[in-house]
């Protein structure tokens, strides 16, 4: 007797299971909404300031006096400006802060990368100790140094000068200075002074045509950090300028507070606008070179 084939088992692949999927798919979809709506709230919170200081500056006298603050301008007049530039030494001010900004930069890139180049590219004895001296010089508060520096100053000669600002802004930033430049290279391969040796090039020879050229958006990012803070310095220009003629943007802009604390809010408003465009425009133009800058300067260090 002959029986039927038992017939062929089939036997189902195991489908994926999407519930995993669809649980996450809310989860990421929830976070997105909130980083989305963290990075909205962070950039009206930067950008509202700005605008409505721009708008400001573009108002009458009556308009920002009479009305809302806060409004949008009825009447737009480019009249604050040229009453910011009679009003005050706006255009002394700027050369001044310009001429400061500038020293103090070149004293920060010159000497903080040499330190750096020193310190972890060089190497010598005790030179961890000597970056770590460096870096205690972060926590240090720029009051300290006020008195010592204008008696030291009285006695030499240095009072009302630019150097009196430049000197004190390129030391106190010197240590960010320093370790930036020394993580940046620690991150270029040691192989490359090496083959740099090999091919008979002395120290000097390495950092103009390896060292320099690989740390170019390092420096852009220590001069944009630095410019900032040294473009909007206050306390050592108020300690240590004692005339009209030196006097810095931020010394410059008292000078728009009239008789018994009258304020031309308006001409205020416009020279603040002429001050911070150039920097701000600056800063938008090369801030992916700053950013690239601190990435190198972080991946190492």
């Amino acid at each position: 007797m002959t029986h039927p084939a038992p017939a062929a088992v089939r036997t189902a692949a195991p489908q994926p299971s999407h519930a995993p999927a669809r649980r996450r798919r809310p989860r990421l979809t929830l976070h997105r909404t909130l980083s989305r709506a963290i990075i909205v709230v962070i950039v009206v919170a930067q950008v509202y300031p700005l605008a409505w200081l721009f708008l400001t500056s573009l108002r009458t006298e009556q308009d920002f006096a009479a009305g809302n603050p806060f409004a949008l301008p009825s009447a737009l007049t480019l009249d604050n400006f040229s009453r910011a530039f009679a009003t005050g030494n706006l255009g002394l001010n700027i050369l001044n802060s310009f001429i400061v900004t500038m020293g103090a930069n070149v004293l920060i890139v010159v000497l903080g990368m040499m330190a750096a180049y020193a310190i972890q590219v060089l190497g010598f004895r005790l030179s961890k100790l000597v970056r770590g001296v460096f870096l205690m010089g972060i926590i240090v508060p720029v009051q300290i140094a006020l008195v010592p520096l204008f008696i030291d100053y009285s006695k030499v000669g240095l009072l009302d000068t630019y150097q009196s600002m430049i000197v004190p802004l390129a030391g106190f930033a010197l240590p960010m200075s320093v370790y930036l430049f020394s993580s940046f290279f620690e991150y270029i391969p040691r192989e490359t002074y090496e083959a740099a040796s090999l091919d008979g090039a002395g120290p000097y020879r390495i950092f103009g045509l390896i060292t320099l050229p690989l740390s170019l958006n390092t420096v852009v990012t220590v001069v944009l950090v630095n410019s900032i803070f040294i473009w909007n310095d206050f306390i050592f220009a108020n300690t240590f300028v004692l005339t009209e003629g030196l006097k810095t943007i931020p010394l410059g802009l008292q000078n728009y507070i009239g008789a018994m604390g009258k304020t031309d809010w308006t001409a205020t408003f416009a020279a603040v606008c002429v001050t911070v465009t150039p920097l701000l425009l600056v800063f938008l133009v090369l801030n992916k070179a700053m950013i690239q800058g601190l990435e190198a300067g972080a991946s190492k260090g």
